[in-house]
């Protein structure tokens, strides 16, 4: 199920960067909903990052706003956590003590810790028994004890997301997370996305609110178009991009269950659709012609609508 348009978690609008006679992005707007999982897809050059780290808050924009919940902001914040292709885990620490390791710093002292050790022992308690869950959710909880240096590239990718994901952010940002992984272990970690929308899905089932959501930027199109359900394209090629890239694709992606099959007939269509629309620097159209994201999402609700 696709989040509302007025349930909205992130919004950009207007932005633009440049980095002195460099025109990087142009007029960007875009909106993200409560509970969805959307893939950036782009070309070189076309300023995926630097639209990263400007709804991270690290590095706003020259000019325009983005909005979380509906408030501008222009720094970093908790609300947003963000997973990078290298992965930062403490050596020293279990996977179960990594995880743990943000509540701990993030809510209490070294005094605190030292005079008042009953309140921490019942608060530690309480980050061990939510970092357990989160590793469950990601298909550790076997490893919960164990050091980084003893897991796979791919478990600490996990223990990273994890490791993120206890801070409760309204938005996880993925920058290529899996693009140092190998090909079967990449297929685990986008099943392991697939398992959490799927949480997502079961709980606006249930009338509660959906725990995550989800930008992965991706250079691999068939990724993209298999974890998300969603897609935007960011690209210079365009009416006007001589101005900076803007969002030039915005299409509903074919919703999988962890436990479907692939369906190659999607993948082939929309990758197709995605390399000329947003690759194709010979292809020059106005950059509204793909981005149909919410009017789609308007008229499979009026047919989907009982009678």
């Amino acid at each position: 199920m696709i989040a509302r348009p007025d349930d909205v978690v992130l919004e950009c609008r207007g932005i633009s960067h440049a980095f002195g006679d460099n025109k990087v992005l142009n007029d960007i707007n875009f909106t993200i909903g409560r509970g969805q999982i959307v893939a950036l897809v782009g070309p070189s050059g076309s300023g995926k990052s630097t639209l990263l780290r400007a709804i991270l808050g690290t590095h706003p924009a020259n000019h325009g706003e983005t909005l979380m919940d509906g408030e501008a902001y222009r720094c970093a914040s908790r609300d947003r956590g963000i997973v990078y292709q290298k992965y930062s885990l403490f050596s020293f620490l279990t996977c179960l003590q990594n995880v743990a390791f943000g509540p701990k710093i993030d809510s209490t002292t070294i005094p605190f810790r030292l005079f008042q050790y009953p309140k921490w022992k019942e608060m530690r308690a309480k980050h061990i028994e939510a970092a357990r869950a989160l590793l469950s959710d990601v298909g550790l909880s076997k490893v919960e004890n164990k050091y980084p240096e003893e897991l796979s590239g791919g478990m600490r990718q996990r223990v990273a997301i994890a490791q993120a994901l206890i801070m409760r952010p309204k938005l996880l940002l993925l920058d290529e997370p899996f693009g140092a992984l190998d090909e079967a272990t990449r297929e685990e970690l986008q099943l392991m996305l697939l398992n959490l929308y799927a949480e997502n899905q079961k709980a606006r089932e249930e009338g509660r609110i959906p725990p995550y959501t989800i930008l992965i930027v991706t250079h691999e199109l068939n990724e993209a178009i298999y974890v998300s359900d969603r897609v935007l394209g960011l690209s210079q090629y365009h009416v006007g991009g001589i101005e900076g890239a803007t969002i030039v694709y915005d299409k509903p992606a074919p919703v999988y269950h962890p436990n479907s099959p692939k369906d190659n007939n999607d993948f082939i269509v929309q990758r197709k659709e995605l390399l000329q629309a947003v690759f194709n620097s010979k292809y020059i159209q106005h950059h509204s012609e793909f981005v149909t994201f919410w009017d789609d999402h308007a008229k499979n609700a009026v047919s989907n609508s009982p009678t």
